[in-house]
């Protein structure tokens, strides 16, 4: 039978999408890279992704899950002939547990939608990327998604205790589990920031955090960049663990500034977004312990947050770095890479050369706290040869990372857009064990293919093996 006509009996019409418009729509993520699914599905139970999946392995295609399309590295691209699974039909919170700090989601749940619908609870999910207003749980378990929180809270990880699954051959199955410390392998770390490749994930268990007491949230204005990136250091050096460490340089600040009207000073090389939690106290404490630090780096300007709404405008601004860049190009290429803080002036010095040999518009956001870069170049991609220019340069602003013992992604994933950078940071060896485990999970490779992994990453299938 044919495979679309399943899915019609499974889903419905409206449901499976085989027309070439429809197709186009879910054909890329917001990177640059772009695919052509044969179907498109909209699944809405644990039970239809099972089934779904099962029909399209039994017609030999490659199965690609999706949430919201805000993955920057190709990771849910779909290769010709695909069948896509859209998973954000299956956005609902299945179960609060308020006194264990724990929730049962769907992958489709946005990301922000999760944590205010627990606001009146006093709770939240801490993984808060820079798409958090539509990037979904799902996604964020798919790429390990990080934000300016993550500094403190670490990644998404660390916030996931177990994942219901379909697996490569239509089973559900459940991985990890409430309990502190489940026996056996880790196979629900596995599983978060593997993009799809090892399985269909259809709940999520996630942990969640107490609403800090109270918050400081600090502007500090810098006239050089340097003296910004030192201050960071130096904030880590002294013990301190702020709950976010966030900074923009001098093209960005403008760029977020005519865009979300937040009040940063266009003139200043960089700004800083530092944040504390915990107790009024602790939190006057550590605020002060930041002042007294940037002071000594000739900070031009600390300013911190009177009121709920000032803070929520610094954030704004923030979280609103990437859309500001439709003002000044049409497109964006943004990179994704982690260095050691203590290289971390040398790198952003390379990163700044790059662009500048190439001629290319280059504005700045970090993850500043942990050495999280996110370069990017703002560009026509109707100009020819312009975005293989871009890739280049930005290609080698990863390869300036990795050489200062920095890696490959922070946040991103690997997708296409790093896959076959995956040598620079492992081993033929490391690469084999990978790919071992990729098999043992999906042994046709029907589940995202040609994503994370290069070519010739078993050692079996190396020349002279």
């Amino acid at each position: 039978m044919d495979p679309a006509a399943e899915l019609i009996d499974l889903l419905g019409a409206s449901l499976v999408h085989t027309h070439p418009v429809d197709r186009l729509i879910y054909a890329k993520d917001s990177g640059v890279a772009s695919g052509d699914p044969a179907i498109v599905v909209l699944p809405g139970s644990t039970e239809e992704v099972a089934a779904a999946v099962r029909i399209g392995v039994a017609a030999g295609m490659p199965i690609v899950a999706r949430g919201a399309g805000t993955g920057l590295a190709g990771g849910a691209v779909p290769p010709p002939g695909s069948l896509l699974l859209v998973l954000t039909r299956m956005n609902e919170i299945h179960e609060v547990d308020e006194i264990g700090r724990t929730a049962w989601v769907g992958p489709g749940l946005v990301n922000l939608d999760l944590s205010e619908a627990l606001a009146d609870r006093g709770l939240e999910f801490a993984p808060d990327p820079a798409s958090q207003q539509s990037s979904t749980i799902g996604g964020n378990v798919a790429t390990n998604a990080g934000g300016p929180h993550c500094l403190a809270e670490g990644t998404t990880v660390a916030h996931i205790l177990g994942v219901e699954m379909v697996t490569a051959d239509g089973r559900i199955v459940i991985l990890g589990g409430e309990a502190p410390d489940e026996p056996g392998y880790d196979l629900r770390g596995l599983i978060v920031g593997s993009e799809g490749t090892l399985g269909i994930v259809t709940r999520v268990l996630v942990r969640l955090i107490q609403r800090p007491p109270e918050i400081a949230t600090m502007l500090i204005v810098f006239d050089d960049i340097h003296t910004a990136a030192q201050t960071v250091s130096d904030v880590i050096a002294a013990g301190l663990v702020p709950a976010a460490l966030e900074m923009m340089d001098q093209p960005m600040i403008e760029s977020v500034e005519n865009f979300a009207h937040v009040g940063l000073p266009t003139d200043a090389a960089a700004v800083l977004i530092a944040e504390v939690v915990g107790t009024a106290e602790g939190t006057a404490v550590e605020a002060g312990e930041i002042r007294e630090i940037a002071d000594r780096n000739g900070a031009r300007e600390i300013r911190t947050a009177a009121t709920d709404e000032e803070r929520a405008l610094l954030w704004k601004g923030r979280k609103n770095a990437f859309g500001s860049i439709a003002q000044s190009a049409p497109d964006y290429y943004l990179s994704d890479t982690v260095v050691p803080r203590t290289r971390f002036v040398e790198v952003l010095d390379e990163i700044y050369a790059i662009a500048e040999r190439d001629g290319l518009r280059l504005m700045n956001v970090f993850h500043a706290g942990d050495g999280n870069f996110h370069p990017l170049v703002s560009f026509d991609a109707s100009e020819p040869g312009m975005t293989e220019r871009v890739i280049g340069a930005s290609h080698d602003m990863v390869l300036a990372a990795v050489a200062a013992g920095g890696t490959l992604s922070g946040e991103h994933g690997i997708g296409l857009e790093k896959r076959d950078l995956m040598h620079l940071v492992f081993t033929p060896q490391d690469l084999d064990a990978q790919a071992r485990i990729r098999d043992a999970f999906d042994p046709e490779a029907s589940l995202n293919p040609g994503k994370v992994l290069p070519d010739g990453a078993r050692l079996s299938e190396r020349p002279g093996r």
